[in-house]
């Protein structure tokens, strides 16, 4: 049998898909219930206008390096969970590790309309590859992006389960913030013992924070894209994300790039990385269109991007674990 590679992007679903908590088995869920094995897509113009027309019955697949590298990335979070999550821990982590590692290299399913009521668009199905997305994705830090493909073996949706580092990072700090510590049930009151804790890890972090982009404007006084230099307009993007971060890690100035926005985004989002040798290399899961308007090309020498030994270090993590390649 021909070995399978994917030939050419047709085109790509220009949002993201979130993992909502309904959606997850029970394990995963930080709310009640079971879950429900309908996913939701969009509106059904904007799904039907990706998918086909209304009963459409798709060919898609998934990659088990992808799987791998994604629950590599949610490792922190099933052993150090941000959330309430019902029951995550280390030992879940390993049997799923274990599960995934014993899957083919291609994960092929079907997923058809769900035809429901009203005007949200759900796809559902059956199949194992399907229910595989159930079982190991964690919901508000999770999202799929799907893209449709040719592939050796005919047409077919490329789907790809990705952490959302930022969401993770927002719900381990939001924890420190209204409570200073993790699994305090938010329903309840506050004691003295913890906003004396809160106040004192606030701190910490705010000092922290402000002493990472001091140190890092100290070393890269611009955005090496845009080249402005008002600080003002200036943000201090970690290399490796805060949220997988050990607390040397988070406040290291060499864990870091100052970009104009624009720039940080796409960086912070995983669409670009950087080669050792200052060339930039651009995402396949953004558009051909934005790409043009955006102005970027795959490998442009970013002349001024201020790497050195313990970037390029750090920058290993970002090109294997964040970037959508």
């Amino acid at each position: 049998m021909e070995q399978f590679k994917i030939t050419k992007v047709n085109k790509i679903y220009d949002s993201i898909v979130t993992i909502a908590d309904s959606f997850v088995i029970k394990s995963n869920k930080i709310g009640g219930g079971n879950g429900e094995a309908k996913l939701y897509i969009a509106s059904k113009n904007k799904m039907y206008d990706f998918f086909g027309t209304q009963g459409f019955e798709l060919n898609c697949f998934m990659l088990k390096e992808d799987l791998i590298k994604y629950l590599l990335n949610l490792k922190k979070e099933y052993y150090n969970p941000s959330q309430s999550y019902y029951n995550i821990n280390d030992a879940i982590w390993n049997e799923r590790y274990n599960k995934i590692n014993n899957l083919p290299n291609v994960i092929w399913f079907k997923v058809e309309d769900q035809n429901a009521g009203g005007v949200r668009g759900y796809v559902n199905s059956p199949d194992e590859g399907y229910n595989i997305i159930r079982e190991i994705a964690l919901p508000l830090v999770s999202y799929l992006s799907i893209m449709e493909v040719n592939t050796t073996q005919g047409n077919a949706y490329y789907w790809k389960l990705f952490a959302d580092f930022d969401a993770i990072a927002d719900k381990t700090q939001a924890f420190v913030y209204i409570y200073g510590k993790k699994n305090t049930n938010i329903n309840d009151n506050l004691t003295e013992e913890t906003d004396n804790k809160s106040d004192d890890v606030i701190t910490k972090l705010r000092r922290g924070q402000a002493k990472f982009r001091k140190q890092l404007l100290e070393e890269c006084q611009f955005c090496p894209f845009s080249l402005i230099t008002e600080d003002r307009l200036l943000i201090a993007s970690h290399i490796k994300p805060y949220a997988v971060c050990n607390d040397e890690e988070k406040y290291d100035s060499k864990n870091g790039f100052i970009f104009s926005p624009l720039y940080d985004k796409l960086f912070d989002q995983g669409f670009i990385t950087f080669s050792n040798d200052k060339r930039v290399f651009l995402s396949k899961w953004l558009s051909q269109y934005n790409w043009e308007k955006i102005g970027l090309k795959n490998d442009d020498y970013i002349q001024r991007l201020p790497l050195d030994e313990y970037r390029i270090q750090y920058l290993e993590y970002h090109r294997q674990f964040v970037f959508k390649d």
